[in-house]
């Protein structure tokens, strides 16, 4: 049986196993190299430790009532998108709150893991960690990796003739930069238009002489600001529009999409994007279009090769006295500390049964939290993760036998490598993959059964935001405060624009709108339900 178990990492998803441990009365101890918790959220101004942190100005893409913990909403003072210090101070709350702090060994980094010699019958790893110099060997019934997916910068120098021999100028990547004082009146090429490489041309753009960015994908843009102002996760996320993206055609669903982003502004005009490509990517900006209207940013395609002082594109173009090259072209993960036996298991995140358990191990007691990317928030997403590992660990979940875990992977795995800067193989929809881990937990909301109990919660799950509260509604690890969460998710989240209160009459006939929406809502709902039971189509997703 499981009872120890070694958490690495103090980040999100690692306060959330230390508590989904305590939970199910297991024995965490965490160990995190640093010296407090918050991950790569714990702003640093060195960039010499090989610590990888968020830039100074960074604000999250997730709202604050679909990224918090599921049984700890967000203060309601607090803005729907949180900047680091105040998602670090969230994530200070939560670990006072549940008394987490006495479970980390800071300043504490993990050398190794690797399997006990009768690890075939007992499961267990020997872990050594070094502290001030002194290295110590603890065993461990399980260990739960919680390190993400943000560890090694990935700079593809070999795919930009010339960056690292003939340029003169400076090339860096995106974990070096931590704000825009080093740039001040300098021509600077961004190369990536994630979303990292969207908010630095940006940023650099008020500072900079002139700022190029470099793409080579079709980017669609939008907002975090949805319809009628309220945050775009929350509108937009939610079980209604997933059971659409399941029953309409991939084709008609796309071009529903790319009509509502177009309907900000035409993307094709920008050189962004085009409704014919079938491969593309989307990123959050609110002011990259009006820098690429104003000018202050320039959208240049694809690098073919660089000179002394020059970049030259594959249109043919070219742009001269280039004084910085700052690569925005993401991360490679990497498990250094885990046996070379193991950590050649680990391609990629499909390598993984259900993107968590190394499934060719003898015994299911190794567990990477938080190596996904997902269509919403990750930190939701490494939670049920890690309420899942801890309920297998506790005994409380059981796992298929290998052969059905390994038949999974290979169905699921891509038939071919891919470039590492091509994260296709992390993305998966949000509630897709939450409600998958929340279906083996035990812990998955049933609308259908709720709609004949409450009716109003059943409804406001359905056509509502997706928020984390939902899987504390039933089974273990269940909240009796969720269903109030639920009901006042959009109250928290008016609550920090009240600083200024003007009469809005319209409101008078607010409460017949709803009461009209509810009823339409429970008529859409039923006919759903049987044109799925009884008519369920046969197009491919």
């Amino acid at each position: 049986m499981v009872q120890r178990v070694a958490i690495i990492g103090a980040g999100a998803g690692g306060l959330a196993s230390i508590k989904c441990c305590l939970d199910e009365g297991l024995e965490p101890t965490c160990f995190e190299r640093s010296e407090d918790i918050g991950g790569l959220w714990r702003y640093t101004d060195s960039t010499g430790s090989g610590r990888v942190s968020v830039y100074r100005s960074v604000i999250t893409n997730t709202s604050k009532e679909m990224s918090c913990f599921s049984d700890f909403p967000c203060p309601e003072d607090f803005p729907s998108y949180l900047p680091h210090s105040l998602l670090l101070e969230y994530f200070r709350m939560y670990a006072r709150h549940f008394n987490l702090l006495r479970h980390i060994h800071f300043k504490t980094t993990a050398l190794s893991v690797r399997k006990h010699p009768d690890f075939t019958t007992s499961g267990q790893w020997e872990v050594v960690t070094e502290t001030d110099g002194v290295q110590e060997l603890h065993v461990f019934d399980a260990v739960m990796v919680c390190t993400g997916h943000y560890q090694e910068p990935y700079l593809p120098l070999a795919f930009f003739p010339g960056i690292d021999t003939r340029f003169k100028g400076q090339y860096l990547h995106s974990q070096e930069y931590k704000d825009v004082e080093a740039f001040r009146g300098k021509r600077v090429l961004v190369v990536g238009i994630g979303n990292t490489g969207g908010d630095l041309s940006v940023e650099l753009s008020h500072v900079a002489a002139k700022v190029f960015l470099s793409a080579r994908s079709n980017t669609w843009v939008f907002s975090r600001v949805s319809d009628h102002g309220f945050p775009c996760d929350m509108v937009n996320t939610t079980r209604f529009n997933h059971f659409l993206d399941w029953l309409l055609p991939s084709a008609l669903t796309n071009r529903i999409r790319f009509r509502k982003f177009n309907s900000w502004f035409n993307h094709a005009n920008y050189g962004l994007a085009s409704t014919k490509s079938s491969n593309f990517k989307m990123i959050i900006n609110e002011e990259l279009p009006f820098c690429l209207l104003s000018g202050t940013v320039i959208l240049k395609p694809k690098v073919k090769e660089f000179t002394e002082t020059s970049a030259i594109f594959e249109d043919g173009t070219t742009e001269e006295n280039i004084d910085v090259v700052l690569f925005a072209t993401g991360y490679n993960f990497s498990f250094p500390f885990l046996d070379e036996s193991v950590r050649n298991l680990i391609d990629d995140n499909r390598s993984l049964y259900k993107r968590i358990f190394p499934p060719q191990l003898e015994k299911p007691t190794l567990a990477i939290i938080g190596l996904v990317q997902l269509t919403g928030s990750v930190m939701v997403g490494s939670e049920m993760q890690a309420r899942w590992v801890t309920g297998v660990f506790a005994g409380w979940n059981k796992l298929p036998p290998t052969s059905k875990m390994m038949a999974d992977v290979l169905k699921k795995k891509p038939p071919v490598n891919r470039n590492p800067s091509e994260r296709e193989n992390l993305k998966m929809s949000f509630i897709g993959y939450t409600d998958e881990i929340a279906s083996c937990a035990g812990v998955k909301p049933s609308v259908l059964r709720l709609l004949l109990t409450d009716p109003q919660l059943a409804l406001t799950i359905f056509f509502g935001p997706c928020t984390p509260y939902q899987y504390r509604l039933v089974g273990r690890g269940k909240w009796s405060g969720a269903r109030e969460a639920i009901l006042t998710q959009w109250q928290r989240t008016l609550k920090p624009l009240r600083t200024r209160v003007v009469d809005d009459s319209s409101n008078s006939s607010c409460s017949q709108h709803w009461m009209c929406l509810l009823a339409l809502s429970t008529a859409l709902m039923s006919g759903f339900f049987l044109f799925s039971k009884y008519l369920r189509p046969r197009w491919s997703p």
